[in-house]
């Protein structure tokens, strides 16, 4: 499930030329992301470190990763979509040996973000490999 999803975001990646083109596609991927519930907004959910509101909730359900996740940005949502992506439905304890930087380094991320939001994006993989580590 999450390795097709991200094949499918790495291909569209590749498809488009523009990064104009590519920001749009991770903000349409952030809007369809379904939104957080306010109650899960709380502290022990806000990923520190990232330039805006970012809210991540693990879960794992019969040996599989998953979570939610939520950011009062829209590019940041979208880069919370692709997360997921790579993520969600693999076995838990795959989850935080997975190389999330050379995955997310296949869609050039790495070099057209601000430092700010790399800072934040690294803080969301650690976030979510570390819970997925304590199970």
């Amino acid at each position: 499930m999450a390795e097709t999803e991200f094949e499918e975001i790495a291909g569209t990646f590749a498809f488009l030329d523009d990064w104009e083109d590519r920001y749009r596609y991770v903000i349409e991927l952030g809007k369809k992301m379904p939104p957080l519930d306010d109650a899960l907004k709380v502290p022990a959910t806000k990923v520190e470190g990232c330039a805006s509101q970012v809210w991540i909730v693990p879960r794992a359900e019969q040996g599989r990763f998953d979570f939610a996740g939520d950011s009062d940005a829209l590019i940041v949502r979208g880069l919370i979509a692709i997360l997921h992506a790579l993520y969600a439905g693999r076995p838990t304890a795959e989850v935080a040996g997975l190389d999330a930087g050379a995955a997310l380094a296949r869609l050039g991320l790495d070099e057209h973000l601000s430092a700010q939001r790399s800072n934040g994006l690294r803080a969301m993989v650690a976030r979510i490999q570390e819970r997925a580590a304590a199970g």
